[in-house]
């Protein structure tokens, strides 16, 4: 079997993963293979931690005659719904895990302390952030690199619906190439939606490496953290 290369990783998996074409929020069958690969990385000595979106219950955008921030704030609370689907698949599996959030709730779970969370993974446990980074007009993408600089993870693995960065949208340009690395400011130069324009300049100005990739196959989590050639990089060594 293939080893982590990676210590500490942060996994970002976007909400609509969780519904996986399921009619409905949640399609249970994919989260619970999602928890099983996570297992499987810190079965084999990768810390891990992760942020969800909220794309599967509610998108800010959608609230199109609502005040945004209060929009966004609804998105924080749908991203707590989803960290708590995940903890229950985890710990259903034996995983021992902590749901920490940016806005305090602690009827639900912890409130984010940097150094709790990092106690926490250095215990062998998988720490789940809610909330974003707790304030509107970011998205959950910023949040991730985010607690990654916070956290001294080794990486970002952005866990998304398309297999890599792209020079076009693919879905509109027949011609698209799938590029096997870039750099941020590239990302920021050409104006590519693949990544979060927030979140590339902050990872460009804290040298995080992001990996993007699919999950449209959930062992692909895995073969990022053993460092196999898959998705794009961005930022990282080439």
């Amino acid at each position: 079997m293939m080893k982590p290369c990676y210590k500490r990783v942060l996994v970002k998996l976007s909400g609509e993963a969780l519904s996986a074409g399921s009619d409905g929020i949640f399609n249970y069958d994919f989260i619970d293979e999602v928890c099983r690969v996570i297992k499987k990385c810190v079965d084999a000595g990768t810390q891990v931690s992760i942020v969800v979106g909220a794309g599967n219950i509610w998108r800010g955008r959608q609230g199109v005659n609502m005040d945004r921030t209060r929009a966004d704030h609804m998105g924080m609370l749908a991203t707590v719904i989803n960290c708590l689907a995940l903890q229950d698949s985890l710990e259903k599996l034996g995983v021992d895990t902590r749901v920490m959030t940016a806005v305090e709730m602690q009827r639900f779970a912890e409130p984010y302390i940097r150094n709790k969370a990092v106690s926490h993974l250095n215990k062998g446990r998988v720490v789940i952030f809610g909330c974003g980074i707790g304030s509107p007009f970011f998205s959950t993408d910023t949040a991730a690199v985010l607690r990654a600089a916070e956290i001294n993870a080794d990486i970002v693995l952005l866990a998304k619906n398309v297999d890599g960065v792209y020079t076009a949208d693919p879905k509109i340009d027949p011609t698209a190439k799938k590029l096997s690395n870039i750099d941020y400011i590239d990302i920021l130069k050409e104006g590519l939606k693949a990544l979060d324009f927030t979140a590339t300049s902050f990872s460009m100005e804290n040298h995080i490496p992001i990996l993007l990739f699919g999950l449209d196959d959930p062992e692909n989590i895995y073969k990022a953290v053993c460092g196999e050639k898959i998705g794009t990089i961005v930022g990282g060594n080439k």
